[in-house]
């Protein structure tokens, strides 16, 4: 095996070295879509149930290393012991999912005239899945998880910055008894490996999780090729308050709405917007909520927001809260490791980059609107239409926001987001395509049909 380089995995809460792991170069790529390709054409040759009963497997050994794979993340991407043993429980019970889908993974019977017509469901062959730090396990699994149900070969690229958790579940795939090959990581350089795998004639789809300024570069050139592309990008959410809510219960649920994984989350509730008239009473509220948020070790049972992932990250969050602006914060630890505290932005216009751009960190903004038309207007004031909250009593103008707000996931009352039973995916330019839920694996698929005539001379 071939290497560009070697990266260094630091531990964000004290930036002490985790590991060194080598970079696949782009003939390694070539080399791992070739054994792919011969998997996947004896994997989608099995018989449904022996598929399903192989991912059922995988999904049993993950469950027997479920601490193992929460610590390593919690070491390698800073989450909090919680959220990692969440994220481990989330690969396991998607792979179960997966698994329920292969034996109902079925086309249909169209009526037409002179003969029989049905469509069949074909695994597309070869899937690159591209996956960000921010949630290295959970969204590996998104994509691998439905892929391989479906009757695909999958190559995994994880972020550069967390490869550990990706790499742990190959290993454990392959100790569960699923096909050697089937299922390989390729850690590696965006720009080196993920180029390649986006590049690359044998692979027939690409999944990314990251950036809208990446996805939008691996759209033109798998348009170039004509390859599928499931993209899910960024976003800047609001969480919408309206004065007939239970204000009391809408700010206590709204710092964890945007703290949640240090804010690097796409589905971020960053955005507050707050009816006038409830606006000084919500800031009351919110202001000792964000101050007893646990900000510290992401090992201690009680912590409720760790680190950023990176130095760099740390810098670009700094960069847009600057001295002059008014401000909410929560502590945070000082020495070692990438910190920022809990931060409330107030007193901006709804132009201002804090307040239009995607932070991706504990940075979120409040802003006043005047009534319901307003409140959807600055909601829909933005290029991203990921996720949102809305609070209020009143069960028509829940269905009337819904409505009405561009976004692909919303939450009333509630700010969840993902179910991985629920089909998930943004408008806009916050991606393309669906993920999870009961059609997940018909992403996965080519649709061929076929009609048999009835009609002429018997033989």
């Amino acid at each position: 095996m071939s290497y560009e380089y070697e990266h260094r995995v630091l531990n964000p809460a004290t930036e002490e070295l985790v590991a060194t792991v080598p970079a696949t170069s782009a003939q390694e790529v070539d080399a791992a879509v070739a054994r792919a390709a011969a998997a996947q054409q004896k994997w989608s040759a099995l018989a449904p149930a022996d598929r399903a009963r192989a991912l059922r497997r995988f999904a049993t050994t993950v469950d027997q290393h479920l601490e193992e794979l929460a610590q390593l993340e919690v070491r390698e991407a800073g989450h909090t012991i919680g959220n990692a043993r969440w994220e481990a429980g989330n690969v396991r019970d998607l792979l179960d999912y997966a698994a329920g889908g292969v034996e109902r993974l079925s086309g249909r019977q169209i009526p037409v005239p002179g003969g029989l017509n049905v469509t069949l469901l074909e695994p597309l062959g070869v899937v690159g899945v591209i996956a960000p730090w921010n949630f290295p396990m959970p969204i590996a699994a998104w994509g691998t998880a439905p892929a391989l149900a479906a009757g695909n070969a999958v190559l995994l690229k994880p972020a550069e910055t967390t490869p550990l958790t990706a790499l742990r579940l190959a290993e454990l795939a392959l100790e569960s008894g699923l096909p050697e090959h089937l299922f390989q990581v390729l850690p590696g350089a965006g720009h080196v490996t993920g180029n390649a795998l986006v590049e690359h004639p044998g692979v027939a789809k690409i999944v990314f999780t990251g950036s809208t300024r990446v996805g939008k570069q691996i759209m033109a050139r798998c348009a170039d090729r004509v390859k599928r592309v499931t993209l899910e990008l960024g976003g800047k959410s609001p969480n919408i308050v309206f004065a007939d809510a239970d204000v009391e219960a809408a700010a206590a649920a709204t710092p964890m709405s945007f703290l949640d994984n240090s804010g690097q989350d796409c589905c971020a509730r960053t955005r507050i917007l707050v009816q006038r008239s409830a606006y000084d009473r919500f800031m009351e509220l919110l202001g000792p909520a964000i101050e007893q948020v646990v900000v510290g070790d992401p090992g201690d049972e009680k912590t409720q927001m760790g680190p950023l992932i990176s130095k760099v990250q740390l810098e670009r969050v700094r960069s847009y809260v600057t001295g002059d602006l008014e401000t909410v914060t929560g502590g945070a630890p000082e020495g070692p490791g990438f910190w920022f505290p809990p931060t409330v932005v107030t007193g901006v216009e709804e132009a201002a980059p804090v307040a239009a751009e995607e932070v991706f960190g504990p940075v979120a903004v409040v802003l006043p609107f005047e009534d319901e038309a307003d409140a959807v207007r600055l909601a829909n004031a933005t290029e991203y239409g990921l996720s949102g909250s809305i609070w209020t009593r009143d069960s028509g103008r829940a269905i009337r926001v819904s409505q009405a707000v561009r976004a692909g996931n919303l939450s009333v009352n509630s700010h969840a987001s993902v179910r991985y039973w629920t089909p998930f995916g943004g408008y806009k330019e916050s991606g393309l395509g669906r993920e999870l839920g009961p059609d997940a694996l018909t992403a996965f698929t080519e649709t061929k049909n076929v009609f048999i005539s009835t009609e002429g001379s018997a033989q």
